[in-house]
């Protein structure tokens, strides 16, 4: 059992977290990012997320230094994602998430 700091600096952290990745769709881009660079289409087009939404996600993940934007001296002008460094250290959760996913996705189809 935690003492009452160390639950508290637990939640905390989760906190913190949660405003960084939570939501439906922050996780979901950075893995897709994970194989490669995107463009803003590609990224709408795979994912399934209308442009506006993928904007502002898009941006929050930018200030909180989990992805690089990049425009490209094009026309019309054309705009890439790719992960940081920093984003690495979120690989351990993604793999713990997807490890979960996968065995609650088959508890639930086993209760059907």
């Amino acid at each position: 059992m935690q003492s009452k700091e160390s639950c508290q600096r637990s939640i905390r952290a989760i906190k913190d977290t949660l405003d960084v990745v939570g939501g439906k769709w922050k996780l979901v881009l950075v893995t897709v990012l994970m194989s490669g660079k995107r463009r803003f289409g590609e990224l709408s087009r795979e994912v399934g997320i209308t442009p506006r939404i993928l904007s502002k996600e898009l941006q929050e993940l930018e200030i909180n230094g989990l992805i690089s934007r990049t425009v490209l001296d094009t026309k019309p002008v054309t705009v890439e994602y790719e992960l940081t460094p920093y984003s690495k250290s979120l690989q351990e959760v993604l793999t713990s998430m997807e490890k979960w996913g996968e065995g609650h996705r088959e508890k639930t189809i086993k209760e059907m």
